[in-house]
């Protein structure tokens, strides 16, 4: 391959490229030299500071450390010194080309021929791995067409979709400080909760935890208060894409959700994958925007562009599994629940960043965009257990015999991401994993 192709394809993306990290080089590998996600890690069990770093294989380069020993020289200066914090944040500022850069230097440090640095690797199993950046803001949208419409029609089968759902990507605004990382347990909640319309609520802890497989977006370099994102500039302030589970606590969200939407059945508890995968490794895998059915309207001219209608949309895979406590008693594996794909979302990514600045509001370096619960047109596209038990009436049947509705105490939900194309290497984002504690 040429050094960059007009497509944004480089050296980096060929598929035959291999790491003397040999682990990287197995079939099926979420992260072999292909892939390069940036995350923060620390050796499990100390109260070391975090180091940056990157995946690859079944280890982590340590990018404080290499950057420290001059390995990352290539690297831009201002880009080495933000190697040395404890979160992405100060990288991200810097935006997608010194984001490339550094992506294209870890590469060359890593690639199979060169000087093996095995002094500058930890082992994954080793590592305790932290949320990538400081969040300012975290917001959830409702991107996903399907969702909302198996959602409205349980609740408004006269009117599933609200009229304003075709015109206005829909979101709120949710709680940054309860974000956190694969593998830390989520608190089942208790709330308001109102059963009986005839009787005044009470509080009690959630009969209806349930899970929403998303994909986050984290925002790179930001924009000024007052200065709106225009569609064409959206993804020079997307840092990389991510797994989100927006834990959710549906009986108390139903009492509580009207009128001004989500609130205490949600801020419990979000997890993200702590690997961020960047623009550029997704590269081989841009698809065009999902198409509008006809009759629906088109985007608004804010909303519109024909570069985004043509490679707007991320051909990402996916999949939500589910091991309770006697399962994993039992030795059983975790069973699939459903897959979906991100490319069927009615918004694609740049429409969320646009519409969220077009108000002038400022997103800054780590803020971070869930996509909503993203379903599919089949049943076992459906991204979230209201829609797969149907509010319940219909319950999920585990390998041991046991049945969820909704979420009980011990289930843990693993979320999976993985992007194929014929003549690339597949990439993967690793597990978006919580158990209920």
């Amino acid at each position: 391959m040429s050094r960059e192709e007009p497509s944004g394809l480089d050296e980096t993306h060929d598929p035959a490229s291999l790491s003397w990290v040999e682990t990287a080089n197995l079939p099926g590998a979420d992260f072999p030299i292909q892939n390069l996600p940036f995350g923060v890690f620390r050796r499990r069990g100390t109260s070391d500071p975090c180091h940056v770093g990157v995946a690859i294989g079944d280890q982590i380069l340590d990018l404080h450390a290499a950057a420290r020993d001059g390995a990352l020289a290539e690297a831009a200066p201002p880009v080495q010194v933000a190697l040395l914090d404890p979160t992405l944040n100060r990288l991200m500022a810097q935006g997608r080309a010194a984001a490339r850069g550094l992506r294209r230097a870890v590469y060359r440090l890593l690639r199979a021929g060169g000087e093996q640095r095995p002094e500058l690797l930890m082992s994954q199993a080793d590592a305790e791995l932290s949320v990538p950046a400081d969040i300012g803001d975290y917001t959830d949208f409702y991107a996903s067409i399907d969702h909302a419409t198996n959602v409205g029609s349980m609740f408004r089968p006269e009117e599933p979709l609200l009229p304003n759902y075709k015109w206005v990507p829909i979101g709120y605004h949710g709680r940054a400080s309860s974000v956190v990382p694969s593998g830390v347990p989520i608190q089942r909640p208790e709330g308001q909760i109102r059963d009986d319309g005839s009787a005044p609520p009470v509080v009690a802890p959630t009969r209806a935890l349930d899970y929403e497989c998303e994909v986050a977006a984290w925002i790179g370099r930001g924009n000024e208060l007052g200065d709106p994102v225009s569609l064409e500039r959206a993804e020079e302030h997307l840092f990389g894409l991510g797994l989100l589970n927006d834990w959710s606590a549906r009986d108390i969200q139903r009492w509580e959700y009207q009128p001004l939407g989500p609130f205490l059945a949600k801020n419990f508890g979000t997890t993200v994958s702590p690997w961020i995968v960047t623009l550029d490794a997704l590269e081989p895998f841009r698809i065009p925007a999902s198409p509008r059915p006809p009759g629906d309207p088109a985007p608004l001219p804010y909303l519109a562009s024909a570069v985004n209608q043509q490679r707007g949309g991320f051909a990402v895979e996916l999949t939500v599994h589910l091991s309770s406590a006697a399962m994993r008693a039992r030795g059983l594996a975790p069973v699939r629940l459903s897959h979906s794909a991100l490319g069927a979302m009615y918004w694609t990514v740049a429409q969320l960043i646009t519409h969220h600045a077009s108000n002038g509001c400022n997103l800054r370096p780590g803020d971070l965009l869930g996509t909503g619960t993203i379903s599919g047109p089949l049943p076992e596209n459906r991204g979230c257990l209201l829609e797969l038990t149907w509010r319940g009436r219909d319950p999920v049947q585990l390998p041991d015999g046991e049945t969820r509705r909704f979420l009980d105490p011990g289930d843990e939900v693993i979320l999976r991401g993985r992007c194929e194309r014929e003549g690339f290497r597949g990439i993967g984002f690793g597990d978006c994993a919580g158990v209920v504690a």
